[in-house]
């Protein structure tokens, strides 16, 4: 037998808040059975149509379909898994994930709960793994002031500004991760405005640091040469050398690598194989002509099979332990990690005259802007390389040009 569910929005117009709000309230019925629920929106009783059941404020109005939108997955995950469906079970489903934290690190966690679960549905962990040490930050800022948590109602202007203070004196950190610990103390802050924990972001006219320069680490030409040269004996470590060339000709960052399958590989008319894919972290197009070597390190991997990748890569970890491991048995300079691949093709293909368009669009960048950051480096260099030769030249050496560094 069908099971009925209906559900039922509507205001308790003798309950109304000293701002002349009150709270929206959902009537749960399955075969007869009731309960109610309360959806944590609110609307004054003049906003409130009665017929259509909806506010006619657009904000709260979608707020409360998305609400709905919870429920029906909610109810429908429950008859898949139990058969069977209460409306009392619903309310104690639906309470318990529509619960809303009131302290600040209370709800980093339940953030970080949400990135994780993210990261798995778009392969890319970047976010999640960065909140990790931000939450950190915050933590042992809250614990320096001898308080385990605050809640949102007690943040100030003075609260943000000192846990800045917090991050460059007490901990060493620079302007870049200040301004990441800022955002992530934003994100926590804009979310219960969202959930209406607090009216306003108490902290939104506090500013951020002035950015440095970014530091893009990269491998030079002479050390990809080099690596190109040197295979290495242990089949991971060889897996982790020919997919970090690959990616240093087409810049793909680990993560799409990883999920790189056949079906992103096609073919122009001309017989040009390129590659076609969406990134993950930022689900932008990439257009990639395939450079001929990349294209040969293809050929030894899955290049048919669409239901597998073409790679077999192991877990970010492992995989950063070889890039690392072979970093060291090259001899390179600085630690090396996979993402130093990425940053090698955007400086690499920018010195090697192909446009700053051109270059954004393989690596699928969001706008020119993120491209225009090799173009930085590359000044750098140029500047660096002509400041020692023109040292030298003073020292009365004659340096031929062949000498300046790639």
């Amino acid at each position: 037998m069908r099971s009925t569910f209906k559900l039922l929005f509507y205001i308790n117009r003798n309950k109304v808040k000293s701002d002349g709000t009150t709270a929206v309230l959902c009537r749960i019925s399955i075969d007869g059975k009731k309960s109610a629920v309360t959806t944590g929106i609110y609307c004054k009783p003049g906003d409130w149509d009665s017929k259509k059941c909806e506010i006619k404020t657009a904000r709260e109005n979608n707020r409360l379909t998305a609400f709905r939108g919870r429920l029906e997955e909610a109810y429908g995950n429950l008859l898949r898994n139990q058969g069977v469906v209460t409306a009392e079970l619903l309310k104690t489903t639906v309470s318990g994930a529509n619960s809303v934290p009131e302290y600040l690190l209370q709800a980093g966690e339940v953030e970080r709960e949400r990135l994780r679960v993210r990261s798995k549905e778009i392969n890319s962990t970047s976010t999640y793994r960065q909140s990790k040490t931000t939450q950190l930050n915050l933590r042992q800022f809250i614990e320096s002031r001898g308080m385990k948590d605050i809640a949102f109602s007690d943040i100030t202007e003075e609260f943000a500004e000192s846990f800045k203070v917090f991050l460059k004196k007490e901990l060493g950190h620079r302007n870049g991760h200040v301004n990441h610990c800022l955002c992530w103390l934003n994100r926590l802050i804009y979310i219960a405005v969202d959930r209406e924990v607090l009216r306003a972001n108490p902290i939104e006219d506090v500013a951020y640091e002035k950015k440095e320069a970014p530091k893009l680490r990269h491998i030079s030409r002479s050390e990809l040469k080099r690596m190109m040269e040197t295979p290495m004996p242990d089949p991971m470590m060889e897996l982790a050398r020919r997919t970090f060339i690959f990616s240093s000709l087409t810049g793909l960052a680990y993560a799409d690598t990883k999920g790189l399958y056949p079906r992103h590989i096609g073919k122009t008319a001309e017989g040009r194989k390129y590659l076609r894919i969406c990134r993950a972290k930022t689900d932008v197009e990439a257009f990639i002509p395939l450079h001929p070597i990349a294209g040969q390190i293809l050929e030894l991997y899955n290049t048919t099979d669409d239901d597998k990748p073409v790679f077999p890569l192991p877990l970010r970890d492992v995989l950063w332990y070889e890039v690392h491991g072979m970093g060291v048995a090259l001899g390179m300079k600085e630690n090396l990690s996979y993402h130093m691949a990425r940053h090698s093709f955007g400086t690499l293909t920018l010195t090697s005259g192909i446009p700053i368009e051109s270059i954004a669009r393989m690596m699928g960048h969001t706008n020119i802007d993120s491209t225009q950051v090799y173009a930085q480096v590359t000044d750098q260099k140029i500047s660096g390389d002509m400041d020692r030769l023109m040292k030298r030249r003073q020292k009365g050496s004659t340096v031929p040009l062949t000498e300046i560094s790639e």
